[in-house]
């Protein structure tokens, strides 16, 4: 695979990274002044070049020195490949351990192993160095890494480093360059004219000009910024995918506000959260681990608080929201300290309260028990239901086809179990209601929604479905109501015989309140089936409309309101509206302002 390719620099200080790379390169890592008369590296420095493959590499060099350990995570962060640099002469020292210690809590799996200075080493310094280096890496992931002798002064080694370094990329799989975007920020400046230039490893994803995006601050809300335009290797860009060494120049970015330790999120795609669930990967357990420790995160540090489960499991309380997903890797340290350094991997990106006795305990049982890579049917199952989009914020891939323990409603995912159980209770919410009140109407939505817990109104048709239940006018209620009516039921039949009697004679207000029927009794016979109200108070039974129209249509046509009151044997009070009700159904006609005609 030829491509693009980020490789961070590891070591003790002074053993010639900087050199080194420069012999690989031709260019000079060190930015800084002070860098270049101390002969030290204190920042981040880059560079780049080209292998015979074609393969294009670009170098983050990293400090070596102990008091520069968060420069050195900053750069080691975001890169998945390591040239870890031990001096022949001098052998494995004790910034040798702590970058390993890093590049092992970052689950940095490949990388190639230079021994430099070998100008000033003998056959047997060279052999005792290979031999420490071997025995440091046995119990890492770089344990099978090559080791190159090379001296950067007189050139020796460096073809077998080169090759060496091509073979090892040729087996770092295929970044996803439709993944959502994070991009962690390592420099960032102002170039006059164009605006902000921030700078970064872009990971996964793609960068195109014109392209929306967010910085995130973590101490302040995002800001919403465009790609203005993209450099890569001092080569202007349209569009760069990953891995690549980036500078970004963007639009919207306030002045000063760019920094490093921030990143460039596509929007929408990253969970917030500044309270994560971990699994020690390396370095001390967590209930060695002081209260207070800086988390490292790509290119940011931050302030963390440790709440200890056990020895494998913690909760970590950042200072700051941070885009974060399961899987991401930190590294942590004491504050000040350059030695103990241990990694933690994210289980929990949005992990529960805890509030009663034992619940760290119980927490403890729970994460031993979660996959490194998190467990879609797990997120769902805790929370009975949640978006779809959501789930894929977490980290989590939502296939097409889902586990069998879950359904797809609209844009959110639910458990069989928990549609059950919200089901079992609506039917009886329905239940209670129609037995505290038997002219009610149902419940409404959002009383069903509040009672149930449901996250979401959308899926509340599916668990009305599943309760065998149905929506009339807004409300939840039984689909077979009963045939009665409970207290009213015998004003009700009472009044059917009435008007069986004489259909278009309309009960007065006295007749109904007699029989107790306000408005709500008998809305509540209306929804039954039993009367009609064709206008306020004034109620015929529901076949009215029909036998009205078959007996107008005997009339000669048109007709007069006064000649259907006669003929219906009514009021005008009861005629009016009931014309106007055949008008609205379609059965009758106006002519006029005063004449109608049969349909």
């Amino acid at each position: 695979m030829t491509g693009r390719f980020v490789v961070a620099t590891s070591g003790h200080v002074d053993h010639g990274k900087s050199t080194l790379v420069r012999a690989l390169t031709g260019i000079e890592p060190d930015r800084l002044a002070e860098e270049r008369r101390r002969g030290l590296t204190i920042d981040l420095g880059f560079a780049w070049f080209e292998l015979d493959s074609g393969r294009s590499v670009a170098f983050v060099d990293v400090p070596g020195h102990e008091r520069f350990i968060g420069n050195m995570l900053a750069g080691l962060g975001p890169a998945p490949v390591v040239l870890f640099v031990v001096a022949a002469d001098q052998g494995w020292q004790p910034q040798s351990t702590d970058h390993l210690a890093a590049a092992v809590a970052l689950g940095i799996r490949h990388g190639v192993v230079a021994l430099t200075r070998t100008d000033l080493a003998d056959d047997t310094q060279l052999d005792t160095t290979t031999a420490q280096v071997r025995q440091q890496l046995a119990a890492t992931a770089l344990a099978d890494a090559p080791i190159v002798p090379v001296c950067a002064l007189d050139g020796s080694g460096l073809h077998e480093l080169r090759e060496a370094l091509d073979a090892t990329l040729a087996q770092l799989p295929e970044p996803d360059a439709s993944a959502p975007i994070r991009m962690w920020l390592d420099r960032a400046f102002t170039i006059s004219g164009a605006g902000t230039v921030v700078t970064g490893t872009l990971a996964e994803g793609a960068l195109e000009i014109d392209q929306q995006l967010e910085l995130w601050r973590g101490d302040a809300d995002p800001v919403a910024v465009q790609v203005r335009g993209l450099q890569r290797g001092k080569h202007d860009e349209t569009r760069v995918t990953g891995v690549s060494r980036v500078a970004v120049n963007l639009r919207g970015v306030p002045s000063g506000v760019a920094a490093r330790g921030q990143a460039l999120v596509t929007p929408q795609r990253w969970w917030a959260s500044d309270s994560v669930d971990v699994r020690r990967v390396s370095g001390p357990a967590f209930d060695e681990l002081p209260r207070e420790v800086i988390a490292h995160l790509g290119t940011a540090a931050i302030a963390a608080t440790v709440r200890e489960f056990g020895a494998e499991h913690a909760r970590l309380h950042f200072a700051v929201e941070l885009p974060l997903q399961i899987g991401d890797r930190l590294v942590l340290r004491a504050p000040g300290a350059a030695v103990g350094i241990g990694g933690a991997l994210v289980l929990d990106v949005d992990p529960p309260q805890l509030r009663r006795r034992g619940a760290g305990r119980r927490r403890e049982v729970e994460l031993a028990g979660m996959a490194d890579t998190g467990s879609i049917v797990h997120e769902v199952a805790r929370r009975g239901a949640m978006p779809a989009a959501t789930v894929g914020q977490f980290g989590i891939e939502v296939p097409d086809e889902l586990p069998n323990e879950l359904v797809r409603i609209g844009a959110w995912l639910a458990t069989k179990d928990a549609l059950l159980s919200w089901a079992r209770k609506l039917r009886k919410l329905v239940a209670d209601d129609a037995a505290a009140d038997p002219l009610s109407v149902g419940i409404t939505r959002d009383a069903a929604v509040d009672a149930l817990a449901v996250p979401d109104a959308e899926l509340l048709g599916a668990v009305v479905r599943l309760a065998k239940l149905e929506v009339r006018d807004g409300r939840i209620c039984a689909a077979q109501r009963a045939a009665t009516l409970g207290p009213i039921e015998a004003a009700v039949a009472k009044l059917e015989t009435q008007l069986r009697t004489a259909p278009f004679v309309a009960p007065d207000a006295d007749t109904l309140a007699a029989l107790k029927l306000g408005r709500r009794e008998l809305a509540a016979a209306e929804r039954a089936g039993r009367l009609l109200r064709i206008a306020e108070g004034i109620v015929l039974l529901p076949d009215a409309p029909a036998r009205a129209a078959a007996i107008l249509r005997e009339l000669p046509q048109p007709f007069t309101v006064s000649e259907a009151r006669q003929r219906l044997d009514t009021s005008r009070r009861v005629a009016v509206p009931l014309l106007e009700l055949l008008d609205r159904r379609g059965l009758t006609r106006r002519v006029d302002d005063s004449r109608r005609t049969v349909r």
